[in-house]
């Protein structure tokens, strides 16, 4: 349940996640795949016997090769044209049925067609979208599905995309009358400590030839599982046409869905005629409230809250686009761990099952829709504000498909409980990027496009959203208020997103008293985070970014972006730590060093200068820099005492000493109330001797799906991690698993993340390793010349829970 107080008026809602259906079949595997195109390879009799095997998500621009003739936006990847084709049988029972196949996400300039028949288009890469196959599948013999992928402007983002069927597919059969697509909405239109009142949305689509009577059977079972309200309500349709059965179900002492407790209750919807159970979905589901005020900020369930953001991109480095499950939970529970409590997905809808994950971590999320309008933006090519940038994308079809994409975001994601606000764009405003106005002053260009089409192209959008979803705000991230401000594009708006622009936060909110302001983009500046803090009004702040992204690159070589709290490995940097000690409730402390003099701490990574080593010149006088959440630190080297440091004396949240550097163990212990809660240490490592292997799991299920992070170090003779060692590590593999890629966090590296061979960086790396579809044991051993060698044992089993 949401609660959104927009200019006096209280929005109430019981919002659900993602839909299962036991009608539903899993189309991710036994995929063929070529890049090239073929224009007959819609023909069920082409001949794709040569073509690669694979699976999806599968993301051809992560397998390289990189070369700067491909553009810095897209981290010099490759894009182009393939194509995939999946042959399967159906079985003769399911004759008479409705099929569909579903696409969570094709990037993109997608054409589908079954058995030479074409099904559909669709540009945006980000959008999920079915397609009705009935009338063209057969029950007996073979299927052929064809899809068409045209990535050929592959500098067509200012951040990198991938390319092909990167997000999961699934084939659905129904009975002839079945819920439709994301066909069950619920709300909650009253809430209190002793009762909520849920109201249910069924929609059902009759593809009969004739008018068709039905039921719609609701039932809520607890977070614990126990059936706790049931009712059935009576519907018909019309030939070819849908009814929506409206019902409700009041249930006593509801637990509500929190950060810190996201309870969540199942809803079953089954559509019955005769007795006879045709179709159903389970929908889990969180009570809540949200309530943005312009005066004190956002609150969840009553309470105030201050969102400690951050913004991710889609991609997880080696793998790029084709983001396993398992690798994207990761990735959102080390997020949660650093403090932070909401995502920002930049700057498109993600894949459904990000939202899953959130709902189930207890995560906020700002669900944005697109980073331009029309004209395209920018997208430089030779590096981030360098040369001269392309200028095509979305921009070309934003006219025919915008309404529709933002529309479809909407509608599949709505019912979620950690959605809290819809973006319709990021940075569309950038001055002259593509639209001007007199307010720039010298800066104006009258050829460009003028700002007030900001207004124009917004206003559908924001009535597109709300026809489907009016229980949330709309936001938009701008990047120039001034601008924005003299169009009159913030009154468009319900929540008005700041990027980078906390000097205008206390001015507005004074002009515009009831505005609703948030830091939708911010830098890692301590007074970014304080200009929210430090205001009621100001409901919080998005970071960029949470972790370090493929695309939006310097000059080649350099194909990432290094603003993350932590690298492509998921290590945590730095400046990552320095936001953990200002968002997280866990005692936590943390030491990095320098050789160089402390300097004034900057915005967006500058100045967090200092690594995780006490390996220093003999002689040296190192600075080291703590950070802690903790009330003071007691800093001694090899039993020594330094100092002991009230966190009162940090500047700008950090604490500074200079230490003579010797060998040997320096180490931090937070204090709280007096006692010693937490501690870091750094150690003075030797030379290299060894490699060490250290899995996140060990058990995996066999469902070629799971997926297990395999840590690997460069040690000296005790263990501890050479931090200057860059070792290529050789892996080798037996048993039903295969490395899918390898990550060391260099953003430089053009090596192959797709084979089994990788250098160390900073004396550590990433191996991902996904399970097969078949039991047994798998051995892995990594080897490097002068190392030696170091094996671990996995076990594939197809009882394993996921984990």
């Amino acid at each position: 349940m949401t609660s959104v107080r927009m200019a006096g008026v209280v929005f109430v809602l019981l919002l659900v996640t993602g839909v299962a259906s036991s009608r539903t079949l899993d189309f991710d595997f036994d995929w063929r795949f070529s890049k090239g195109d073929f224009p007959t390879a819609v023909i069920p009799g082409f001949d794709d016997s040569s073509w690669r095997a694979v699976n999806v998500p599968h993301d051809w621009s992560a397998e390289g090769p990189f070369s700067a003739e491909y553009g810095s936006g897209n981290g010099y990847a490759p894009g182009g044209i393939a194509w995939y084709r999946k042959h399967f049988t159906l079985d003769s029972a399911g004759e008479g049925k409705c099929v569909a196949i579903e696409f969570d996400g094709v990037y993109q300039n997608s054409e589908v067609w079954i058995n030479g028949q074409f099904v559909g288009r669709r540009p945006y890469g980000y959008s999920s979208f079915q397609y009705d196959l009935t009338g063209f599948v057969r029950f007996s013999g073979e299927n052929v599905l064809a899809v068409r992928v045209d990535h050929t402007q592959f500098s067509d983002s200012r951040w990198y995309t991938g390319s092909g069927i990167y997000r999961h597919v699934r084939l659905h059969l129904n009975d002839r009358l079945h819920l439709g697509q994301w066909g069950v909405y619920v709300t909650t239109p009253e809430i209190s400590e002793d009762s909520t009142l849920i109201r249910m949305e069924s929609t059902v689509r009759n593809t009969y030839d004739e008018a068709r009577g039905f039921s719609v059977e609701s039932t809520i079972f607890s977070p614990r599982g126990r059936e706790i309200a049931r009712l059935s309500m009576s519907g018909q349709a019309d030939a070819g046409g849908a009814a929506t059965v409206n019902s409700q179900i009041r249930i006593a002492q509801p637990q509500l869905w929190s950060v810190e407790s996201p309870s969540l209750y199942t809803l079953r919807t089954r559509v019955m005629a005769d007795g006879t159970v045709l179709d159903e979905e389970t929908t889990p589901f969180g009570i809540r409230t949200i309530e943005f005020d312009a005066d004190k900020g956002f609150f969840l369930n009553g309470k105030s809250m201050k969102l400690k953001g951050v913004c991710l991109h889609h991609d997880a480095g080696c793998l790029g686009a084709a983001v396993s499950d398992k690798v994207l939970e990761r990735r959102l529970r080390l997020m949660k761990e650093l403090g932070a409590n909401a995502i920002r997905t930049s700057h498109n809808p993600p894949a459904p099952e990000l939202l899953d994950m959130c709902d189930r971590l207890g995560l906020l999320v700002q669900d944005e829709a697109f980073d331009e309008f029309t004209p395209p933006k920018n997208k430089w090519v030779e590096g981030r504000n360098v040369g001269d940038p392309s200028r095509f994308g979305y921009g070309e079809v934003f006219i025919q498909w915008a309404a529709t994409d933002a529309a479809d975001m909407v509608r599949r994601d709505r019912n979620h409980p950690c959605i809290i606000m819809w973006s319709v764009g990021n940075e569309i405003d950038y001055a002259n990027d593509p639209f001007s106005h007199p307010v720039l002053g010298n800066q104006y260009r009258p050829q460009h496009p003028p700002a007030e089409n900001l207004v124009k192209y917004a206003r559908p959008l924001v009535e597109a959203i709300k026809q489907w979803d009016r229980t949330r705000p709309v936001t938009m991230a701008l990047a120039n208020i001034r601008m924005s401000n003299a169009v009159g594009l913030p009154e468009l708006l319900d929540v008005v997103g700041y990027n980078y622009q906390e000097q205008f936060y206390e001015e507005d909110h004074q002009t515009y008293p009831k505005r609703i302001i948030y830091g939708s983009e911010n830098g890692d500046a301590y007074n970014a985070w304080t200009a929210a803090t430090d205001n009621d009004y100001v409901s919080g702040q998005f970071l960029w970014t949470g972790i370090d992204y493929l695309g939006e690159a310097g000059r080649f070589p350099n194909r990432a972006n290094a603003a993350g709290l932590l690298d492509m490995c998921g290590f945590t940097k730095p400046i990552g730590a320095f936001r953990e000690s200002l968002w997280s409730d866990e005692p936590m402390v943390y030491l990095c060093a320098s050789a160089r003099s402390a300097g004034r701490r900057g915005g967006r990574g500058r100045g967090m200068g200092g690594t995780e080593s006490w390996n220093w010149p003999e002689g040296a006088t190192v600075t080291v820099t703590g950070y802690t959440n903790c009330s003071e630190v007691s800093l001694a080297l090899n039993g020594t005492p330094v100092a002991v440091t009230p966190a009162s004396e940090a500047r700008q949240g950090a604490l500074m000493w200079q230490v003579p550097y010797e060998p040997g163990v320096l180490k931090a212990v937070g204090r709280k109330d007096g006692k010693d809660v937490c501690e870091f240490v750094l150690r003075t490592a030797g030379g290299a001797q060894r490699i060490t292997l250290s899995p996140d799991v060990v058990r995996l299920k066999a469902d070629g799906k799971d997926v297990c992070h395999l840590v690997f170090q460069v040690t000296d003779g005790d263990g501890v991690r050479v931090p200057d060692t860059e070792h290529e590590v050789t892996f080798d593999v037996s048993g039903p698993a295969a490395i899918i890629g390898i990550e060391n966090g260099d953003l430089n590296s053009l090596e192959d993340p797709k084979d089994n061979i990788h250098k160390a960086n900073q004396g550590r790396g990433l191996a991902i390793l996904q399970a097969g579809r078949e039991a047994g044991k798998v051995q892995v051993t990594a080897r490097a010349a002068g190392l030696g060698s170091a094996s671990i044992e996995l076990n594939i089993d197809p009882t394993a829970d996921m984990q």
